[in-house]
């Protein structure tokens, strides 16, 4: 982290897979004041996301085909700390999150009262109104409470995709020993909870559109499915049943650039 007199740098990252059509618009909308750096990692789109991305003058990192979702996070951390993030923040360039709150998520790193901050569709109870499918909702629920149950916290969503992080945490987790999925998300939240990183949440509205990325309903049962494998192999770590290497912590692995 910057000394405490010092501005921290922001970097958002964004894992982009064929979002040509809401990139600009959510490029547009980060408050620019806050944001240093903007780094796009283009997971092997097909459509216009590239172009979109160069026009705009993003910091782009290409990878030659599809290799998932966790594989283009791996890719964004590594990058953003390599740049010298003191805070990085997963903003999605589809535009379901709300890409003007960069501001508050950023806020309790800034103030030194949390190490990763996610961006909760439930904390404020209206992610039914605002369109989430209601088998979503109902399983983002459950998953949600076994969560805390196992982490020994009370948050109210686990599964956002807008998260940020303080760079210690991103030095300190073996993320890049997680899966190339979706899961990717999860696990890295088990591994913070390891390594006794301090999450907090903030409330935020999102969006359903067409444009906008959602699972299907038997990716999302598969999803759940591999949710519930971190946390058994989560908890048989924490007890010294077996240990995994996913959440041994890792001294820093980066060098800051001058």
């Amino acid at each position: 982290m910057a000394d405490a007199r010092e501005t921290p740098k922001i970097v958002v990252v964004m894992p982009a897979y064929n979002a040509g059509r809401t990139l600009r618009l959510t490029y547009e909308e980060l408050p620019k004041d806050t944001v240093n750096l903007v780094i796009l990692v283009d997971d092997g789109s097909t459509d216009a996301t590239l172009d979109v991305a160069r026009q705009l003058g993003l910091e782009i990192f290409v990878h030659n085909r599809n290799y998932g979702y966790g594989a283009n996070q791996k890719t964004c951390y590594a990058e953003a700390l390599r740049a010298g993030a003191d805070i990085v923040v997963m903003v999605h360039p589809d535009y379901q999150y709300d890409p003007r709150l960069v501001p508050q998520i950023i806020e309790p790193i800034v103030r030194g009262e949390a190490d990763v901050v996610l961006g909760s569709r439930l904390k404020s109870g209206s992610a039914l109104a605002q369109g989430m499918p209601w088998w979503k909702y109902f399983a983002n629920r459950f998953l949600t409470g076994v969560e805390n149950r196992v982490f020994g916290l009370t948050l109210s969503e686990f599964h956002t995709g807008y998260r940020a992080f303080r760079r210690e945490v991103l030095e300190s987790v073996n993320f890049v020993a997680n899966s190339d999925g979706f899961v990717f998300d999860q696990e890295i939240v088990a591994q913070v909870v390891a390594a006794r990183f301090r999450i907090t949440e903030i409330a935020v509205p999102t969006r359903y559109f067409p444009e906008a990325s959602s699972a299907s309903f038997v990716a999302s049962l598969v999803y759940g499915l591999r949710i519930l494998a971190v946390l058994f192999w989560f908890v048989l770590n924490k007890r010294g049943l077996r240990r995994s290497r996913r959440f041994d912590s890792l001294r820093a692995r980066y060098t800051r650039l001058p």
